[in-house]
Formats: structure tokens, C-alpha cells, sequence
């Protein structure tokens, strides 16, 4: 598929954003690409894990001005015609996804990032909102995801101080899971995403809806919610497999199921 590559380790989908001559630089065709690579490895019920990375020197640059043109006069339909769709196939992807970042996340990349499940990063990586520097708002859903990250204050203090966050910081303030050295990323990444793949795949996508509801809903609501869906996915093979585990003592066997 133009634009991303696509390979699988056994349960686990990997996709690469390929354009390394613009550090990835985000373009409609790329991501609508990327929301298409998603729907389609996702279709197959064998992958249970996506890891997204970067092709090259960096993770992605953020959006290429050069292409804007594209997007119409207005911006904001144009956005949400081309961009959205792959921001929320990764948001609302039926499997955990882990982004392992390689190099600069700017801008709209940092952006990006954050819409995985967990960050991985090499130590060579680092993020930048960068909008500040063009006087303009953090865009694609930064505001909304950032915050809720690492707090209101140092996320405004990298939104309006334009700094440059290293890996290792990302990782004292948590925004990133994990930092490696850079010939291990994928390697990491990979071991990450085969523990996720050998989960209970459904109860840890309801796990991840939860969380994002949780943001808008009262503790009384959420407390309701929460048993809800307990109710629904209690009975599903792998709380069933579960349960049955905890009651043979030995380790559960996992089908995504």
C-alpha cells in the first residue's frame, strides 16, 4: 500500500509509515493509507497487536505544507475528510496498538503518537508540538490527548514553550512507556505487542473504552458503566477460559475471543 508498509510477526500486524525522505511527513494520501492498512490488517482475526513506526530517521514530521493544498479551502472539512479516519481507526482499533517511535515526532507526528496505546521510544527520539513557532494551535487532537498524558501544566508548557522534549523525559513525565536503544526498538516494540496479543484481546479494548469514557462521565455513572460491560463481556471464551484457569491454577490460554 502507498505510502505504508505492511508485515505481521505471527499475532502481531506491523505498520510502517514509508515516505523517510519527508521524515514521514503526514500527506492525505499517507493517511489515508494508514486508515486503510489499519481496516485491513485488522480485518484478519488471527492479528491480535499492531505495533506503528516510522520508515527512516524519524517517526513522522508532522504535516507536510507542501500538500495542503490538498486538503481544499476549507481546512477543517479537509482534515476531517482525510485525517481523522486514521487518528480514529487507531483510537478505536479492535486490538491494542503500540507505537514505537523512532526519531522526531513534531507537530502533527506527536500527535500521532499519542493515538496508540503505548509509546515506546529509541533514545534517539524526541517530541516537539512546534506550533507555537509558526503561531499556531496544536491540531489533530493534541489538546485533548496531551493533557491527559501528563497533566495540564506540562503540557501546555510544551505547547506554548515550543520546547523540545527528549525520550528520556517523555519517559520521567509519562508520556512514553519505555525508552531503548535504538538498534532495539522494534525489537521491544515486538515483545510488547506479543504480550498484549496474548491477552484477553476483547476485555483489553473494553478496558481502553472505559478509560476514554470516563473523561466525560460522573464516578456514579462510570461505576455503572464499569458493570455493564463486566456483564456483557464476562461471557466471552476468554473470561470464560479465565475463570477456569484461576480455578485449575495454571496459566490461561488467551484466543482474542
Amino acid at each position: 500500500m502507498a505510502g505504508v508498509k505492511q508485515a505481521r510477526d505471527g499475532a502481531v500486524g506491523i505498520l510502517t509509515l514509508d515516505e523517510p525522505a519527508s521524515l514521514n511527513a503526514m500527506t492525505p494520501d499517507l493517511l489515508g493509507a494508514l486508515a486503510a492498512a489499519v481496516a485491513e490488517m485488522t480485518r484478519d482475526e488471527d492479528i491480535r497487536a499492531l505495533v506503528l513506526t516510522g520508515a527512516g530517521r524519524g517517526f513522522c514530521s508532522g504535516q507536510n505544507l507542501k500538500a495542503s493544498a490538498a486538503l481544499g479551502e476549507d481546512i477543517a472539512a479537509g482534515v476531517m475528510r482525510f485525517y481523522w479516519p486514521a487518528f480514529k481507526a487507531l483510537r478505536e482499533c479492535r486490538v491494542p496498538v503500540v507505537v514505537a517511535v523512532n526519531g522526531v515526532a513534531a507537530g502533527g507526528g506527536f500527535s500521532l503518537a499519542m493515538a496508540g496505546d503505548m509509546i515506546i521510544a529509541a533514545r534517539s527520539a524526541s517530541f516537539i508540538q512546534v506550533f507555537s513557532r509558526i503561531a499556531l494551535v496544536p491540531d489533530l487532537g493534541s489538546t485533548w490527548l496531551l493533557p491527559r498524558l501528563i497533566g495540564r501544566q506540562r503540557a501546555l508548557e510544551l505547547m506554548l514553550l515550543n520546547e523540545p522534549l527528549s525520550a528520556e523525559r517523555a519517559h520521567e513525565i509519562g508520556l512514553v512507556r519505555q525508552v531503548v536503544d535504538d538498534a532495539k526498538l522494534m525489537e521491544e516494540a515486538l515483545t510488547l505487542a506479543c504480550r498484549l496479543a496474548e491477552g484477553p484481546t476483547r476485555a483489553l479494548v473494553a478496558t481502553r473504552a472505559l478509560v476514554e469514557e470516563s473523561e466525560h462521565a460522573t464516578y456514579e455513572a462510570q461505576f455503572r458503566r464499569e458493570i455493564e460491560l463486566q456483564a456483557s463481556i464476562r461471557k466471552s471464551a476468554d473470561a470464560i477460559e479465565g475463570r477456569n484457569a484461576f480455578v485449575e491454577k495454571r496459566k490461561a490460554k488467551f484466543t482474542g475471543r
